[in-house]
């Protein structure tokens, strides 16, 4: 099959038997529902992407399994050119979308698993590696969309997996049979969950051996007997519930999701299972999973921030402001911080290396150190945005207020929309209508939906700061450096 288009991917959801819930009810047509759209118009922007002559040369590459020409979201890299292309990609299309894209879990996956599996069967004589190929193939030759699923509720943090009150606060085999295995537990936040084709399922930190029946990885459809969905709400989410909803949304095209995945019993054959038991190689499909979902951020978050900071400049433009020095140097700020993430993602790729199994792995101290980053720099690039736009963008009167056609009782006689249009005028030339768009757009990025894809997920996507230091510390080679010291110093021990 040749690559899909945007509209072609769109059409594939229709096909799927997927269950979704949103507030409280079942959504019966979810592909065209208001709020979960904008979402689905992210992911057909990859698509588009790879349908582009522009792009081409970043989105679309060749097979190492088959030969055939594949979208890069569905790629195993196979050098060190592939993992900053892989980059680029990223930073082109958050410029385009402004949103979270929702693919990269699943490419990031993709390789954490081909690599893993392949250790896996060197030890164990096991056929994991040749099953997640044949899956993976599937997936390349027919385009799909695939969530890579690792975060788990985890319930009580002071306790195991399988030290939990309630055994399915972790994704766990709860039967084994001949013909494949059942699964319980659940998924939360997970990124284009609902957007998916596919579901690769991962544990969602290193095992021991008490907790086995815990160290499970898989693939399966998104509409799978006993798989349902329920959708994240997102801050001002219910403004797409509008009537003519338009201004006010900020980025009405585009948008990101998350969703809580539940597993009720699911029966998955066994040439879905990537690793059932194996628990020692639950840390290193973790590890290896994170490492390249970090490298993204180098990528995904910068084109994002590309924009964040011409709309910052746009808004200082409109207040007639974008003169004055304090102003230039907040951008010159923004853009340092900014290029300073790009410069992580491009080296973490660079310093990449081939694993046992091919394919090539980022330099995991270089990607922690990215994400570590990420963690920090969007915050002060929003703050920075916010600062330049002024408070009018999260006071504002509604659109429908700027639209309104209803007269005031006084002596003037003026619409609603007169007044508004009145006292929100900026700087000579602009409309007001450009200035509430960029305002709504910086408030939408800033504090509403959106920042649920740059913002918020700055700091908890691919692990929270915490786990990026946990990896820092073992990545860091202090010993190492401490014999630099001693060398250079003379210390004699």
């Amino acid at each position: 099959m040749a690559l899909m288009t945007g509209e072609q991917y769109i059409e594939s959801l229709r096909s799927l038997k997927t269950q979704v819930y949103m507030f409280g009810e079942k959504v019966e047509n979810w592909v065209d529902h208001p709020i979960i759209r904008p979402s689905i118009n992210c992911v057909a922007a990859t698509y588009d992407f790879a349908d582009n002559p522009e792009y081409s040369d970043l989105a679309v590459v060749t097979s190492n399994l088959t030969g055939n020409k594949i979208n890069r979201f569905t790629n195993l890299h196979q050098s060190t050119e592939d993992l900053k292309n892989k980059v680029k990609m990223q930073r082109a299309l958050g410029q385009i979308t402004a949103s979270c894209f929702q693919r990269c879990v699943g490419m990031d996956a993709f390789n954490a698993t081909f690599s893993t599996t392949y250790e896996i069967d060197k030890k164990y004589g096991t056929d994991y590696h040749e099953r997640f190929k044949k899956f993976l193939i599937d997936v390349q030759d027919n385009d799909l969309t695939v969530d890579g699923a690792m975060t788990d509720p985890k319930g009580n943090r002071g306790a195991s997996p399988s030290g939990q009150e309630d055994p399915d606060l972790f994704v766990r085999i709860v039967e084994e049979r001949e013909d494949g295995i059942i699964v319980s537990g659940a998924k939360v936040h997970q990124t284009g969950s609902i957007n998916s084709h596919s579901h690769l399922v991962m544990p969602t930190q290193a095992m021991a051996e008490a907790d086995s029946k815990y160290a499970v990885a898989f693939s399966c459809p998104s509409d799978a007997e006993g798989l349902f969905m329920i959708y994240g709400r997102q801050s001002c989410d219910t403004r797409k519930l509008e009537k003519d909803a338009d201004v006010d949304l900020g980025n009405k095209k585009y948008g990101g999701q998350e969703a809580l995945v539940v597993f009720d019993n699911v029966f998955i054959p066994n040439e879905n299972v990537y690793l059932k038991g194996e628990s020692e190689f639950a840390g290193m499909l973790v590890e290896r999973f994170a490492g390249y979902h970090r490298q993204s951020y180098g990528g995904c978050k910068v084109g994002v921030g590309d924009v964040v900071i011409g709309a910052a400049a746009l808004a200082a433009e409109y207040n007639g402001a974008q003169k004055a020095s304090h102003i230039k140097d907040k951008l010159i700020e923004m853009t340092h911080l900014n290029e300073t993430l790009y410069c992580c993602g491009i080296a973490c790729s660079a310093e990449g290396y081939a694993t046992e199994a091919g394919n090539y792995q980022i330099d995991l101290l270089l990607a922690n150190v990215c994400k570590q980053n990420v963690t920090r720099f969007p915050y002060e690039i929003v703050r920075l945005a916010e600062d330049i736009a002024g408070g009018l963008m999260v006071t504002m009167p509604s659109q429908a207020d700027f639209r309104s056609d209803l007269k005031i009782p006084t002596e003037s006689g003026k619409t609603i929309g007169e007044w508004c249009n009145k006292f929100f005028v900026g700087a000579p030339g602009v409309s007001v209508e450009n200035r509430m768009r960029v305002m709504r757009f910086l408030e939408n990025i800033c504090l509403g939906a959106a920042a649920v894809g740059y913002r918020t997920e700055s700091m908890h996507g691919a692990g929270s700061p915490q786990a990026q230091r946990i990896m820092i510390q073992r990545q860091g080679n202090i010993e190492g450096k401490k014999a630099f010291a001693k060398k250079v110093a003379g210390i004699v021990e």
